[in-house]
């Protein structure tokens, strides 16, 4: 990088309960996008240190271990079947070359591209800068070469020369296109510096809904990001970005330092630089983990797939949860009906895990693996220590063709749960009570109010009375506010203020019609509680 209504059996809740939402499946595009080898991507970075070491430890532009970098990338790509090009950058240090590949399927005049430069400083063999960055989008390009998949778009890769000495190959490739060709550039994608090893997650802001589709996949397997500013203008993007054309893509840190608040977010050591050896001898092989490296590479596709891929021809699958979240207090437990649904072709093996749990609990699937169509029983497990705290815990459904993933969210602190089930159907007369039993169950200390809500029609009353008598024999009376209309109801919402009832039993709802002066009915009522 360069820096420089009824009465019957409705379950209800109170309002302190988590709302449940139906979890959608994994929504990336029609065809899923596969898992990128992160032993593939290392492999790559293997052959770039063994080049830096075979041409005076570094791959600099100018130097012999560039071209040769050239060499190793792109017979890759030309052997997977795809359109090369060595430009030659007239501007960059000793005329070193760009390469161009091209997958040759989608519309040639809606055109998703993504780079990396491929040089490194003279100082070192430069694996994480930029080493990472390229060797990731070359495990890319083979993979979408490999699945095939129906292409809506066409896809572009460059490797850049001589960015180190200030963007030199990629303002070459932009300055070179002709109006008519940079327009067919929809976006550009950039990867510089995608394995520090204390790193961050950071996701270019320059363009919102760029920037939206990284983070919705970071958002499947729990993970925050951040804005990226320390690469502002100062790699490859900025070269199409001064072009008018949209730019996004991602980076782990280099020099800036990482805050106590970033390290909380992700971990890593506080007060140091998110990589250790950027600009220097040390930045090898050994200067590179593997957990930024995966997930940024499965980033990556993800990005191209939702972008430029068309249709799903191959078998696919969903995964949904139900209920989508759920609390506890420590030392419970939680469980999860996990569905499963075949969507295209065949149904397929899919192995289940979870991720993202909080300290102290465990998961556990019964059982662990389904044909797709089926279900498994998620237990979640807390212990006594489990902080208190909401946690989004990620469902992933290993397919033996693609994966999907769904989320769950964990509340752990104090439970105020209490459900309640009306019982039979009842029907109102003028100057009568009608007493309902409801069934309460409940967990944990309640504070919040329970909400009584009243729907239904009536012929005529002046005064529809109602009260809520709990299983310890305290009533609370639930009082409308003015009288109510001789027409259609409508719907009333009143409010029971119960502060420490917790405990299980019967509960009466009591509808009590005082004043009417006909002989009407009132019927088809729906008591929420």
């Amino acid at each position: 990088m360069k820096w420089g209504k009824r009465l019957g059996a409705a379950v209800v809740g109170m309002a302190a309960v988590l709302g449940v939402v139906t979890a959608p499946a994994q929504a990336v595009t029609a065809a899923a996008a596969p898992d990128i080898s992160l032993a593939n991507v290392k492999a790559h970075l293997s052959a770039l240190q063994t080049i830096a070491n075979q041409n005076g430890g570094n791959r600099a532009s100018g130097r012999p271990g560039y071209p040769a970098s050239v060499s190793y990338v792109a017979q890759k790509l030309r052997d997977a079947g795809y359109n090369v090009t060595l430009q030659s950058c007239t501007s960059c240090a000793g005329s070193n070359q760009n390469i161009i590949a091209e997958w040759p399927q989608g519309d040639a005049n809606q055109v998703i591209m993504l780079g990396a430069h491929l040089d490194s400083v003279s100082a070192g063999p430069g694996i994480n800068d930029n080493g990472s960055g390229s060797a990731s989008i070359l495990e890319v390009a083979l993979t979408l070469a490999r699945e095939n998949p129906t292409m809506a778009k066409r896809v572009r890769f460059g490797w850049w020369a001589d960015e180190e000495s200030g963007l030199r190959g990629s303002k070459f490739y932009v300055n070179s296109l002709p109006q008519t060709e940079r327009t067919k550039i929809k976006t550009y994608l950039n990867f510089d510096m995608i394995g520090s090893d204390n790193w961050g997650y950071f996701v270019y802001d320059d363009v919102a809904s760029v920037k939206a589709v990284f983070d919705e996949y970071f958002r499947t397997i729990g993970i925050q990001t951040e804005g990226d500013t320390e690469g502002d203008g100062r790699s490859d993007h900025a070269s199409f970005k001064s072009a008018g054309i949209p730019v996004g893509g991602l980076a782990t840190g280099a020099g800036y330092t990482k805050s106590a608040a970033q390290q909380q977010k992700w971990g890593g050591t506080a007060g140091r630089a998110f990589d250790s050896c950027y600009h220097r001898a040390c930045d090898t092989l050994s200067n590179i983990p593997d957990t930024p490296l995966e997930k940024n590479g499965d980033a990556i596709a993800y990005a191209v797939w939702k972008l430029a891929v068309g249709a799903s021809t191959g078998p696919d699958f969903s995964i949904g949860l139900s209920p989508a979240s759920g609390t506890v207090q420590a030392g419970q437990s939680a469980t999860v009906t996990v569905n499963t649904t075949t969507t295209s072709g065949a149904a397929q093996a899919v192995s289940l895990s979870a991720s993202g749990l909080p300290a102290g609990a465990t998961a556990t699937f019964n059982p662990a693996s389904v044909q797709s169509g089926g279900s498994s029983t998620l237990t979640i497990a807390t212990s006594a220590s489990t902080p208190n705290g909401t946690s989004t815990i990620t469902v992933t459904g290993d397919g033996t063709s693609v994966d999907r993933t769904a989320q769950y969210t964990l509340t752990v602190g104090d439970v105020s749960v209490r459900t309640f089930t009306n019982g039979t159907d009842y029907a109102l007369n003028d100057y009568a009570t009608v007493n309902s039993p409801i069934t309460s169950s409940a967990t944990g200390t309640a504070t919040s109010p329970v909400k009584v809500s009243i729907t239904g029609t009536h012929t005529c009353s002046e005064d529809l009375r109602i009260s809520l008598k709990a299983p310890d024999g305290s009533t609370y009376s639930v009082k409308a506010t003015g009288s109510l209309p001789c027409t259609d109801l409508g719907t009333k919402t009143y409010s029971v203020p119960v502060t420490n009832e917790a405990a299980s039993g019967t509960w009466t709802l009591v509808l009590y019609d005082a004043y009417a002066q006909d002989t009407g009915t009132l019927d088809s009522w729906t008591i929420t509680v």
